[in-house]
């Protein structure tokens, strides 16, 4: 008898560590993290929206030669119309009152417009930084003797407006525009120029921007 207890006790410790084994796997297994529904998964996110890409500002610039300060003051009036940039064309020798008298036979405009020879004048710069940007190109300046000013010949002359819309303005007492924003388009050879406008001298903000808005561009 005491062979067959010694035998059962044999069998029965043998069966706990059987059990014991079993049990010990399972929660190593449960421990695994590769086991775990989703533990091995990388957490999901949402992908931050796209800023959509500011538009490109400054395709409009707005050109001019102001004598006597009208121009100057309607071109003001176009760029905070449009959101465009300000060029101003400068001559190297300026005009001063007394060259600008044109009653005056020996006055510097007055020698300049019997004299086209001496019409060539030398602007301080005829190169825009970014040129190459603007889509749209206003180009003002006074009427003298029914033409543009001529110091703005020498800037459109230099310059290339192939593939720029081109859009004359000037001012004067009570000449029109005439023929000068065809000339300039004959001097330019490039670029689509379309009509000007003319503006009194004294030419009011509101008067200019019903203009500007009538051409449909956009600030």
């Amino acid at each position: 008898m005491k062979t067959w207890k010694q035998l059962f006790s044999c069998l029965l410790a043998g069966a706990m560590l059987l059990s014991l084994a079993a049990c010990g796997q399972d929660q190593s297994a449960e421990a695994t993290p590769s086991s775990v529904t989703g533990a091995s998964a990388a957490p999901e996110t949402t992908p931050a929206p796209t800023e959509p890409a500011a538009p490109e500002s400054g395709n409009v610039l707005v050109v001019y030669y102001s004598a006597s300060g009208h121009t100057e003051t309607v071109a003001n009036y176009i760029a905070q119309a449009t959101g465009g940039d300000l060029f101003e064309i400068t001559p190297v020798e300026p005009y001063t009152e007394e060259d600008l008298n044109w009653t005056d036979e020996s006055s510097r405009v007055t020698r300049e417009h019997e004299d086209e020879s001496l019409r060539d004048v030398e602007l301080t710069t005829t190169t825009v930084e970014n040129w190459d940007s603007y889509d749209t190109v206003f180009i003002g300046y006074p009427i003298w003797w029914g033409i543009a000013a001529w110091p703005v010949d020498s800037f459109v002359e230099a310059n290339d407006f192939t593939g720029k819309t081109v859009i004359p303005f000037c001012t004067s007492s009570s000449s029109g525009l005439g023929e000068s924003g065809e000339l300039l388009a004959g001097l330019a050879g490039t670029g689509d120029w379309q009509e000007g406008q003319r503006f009194r001298s004294s030419a009011s903000q509101a008067d200019v921007t019903e203009w500007v808005d009538g051409l449909g561009l956009s600030a």
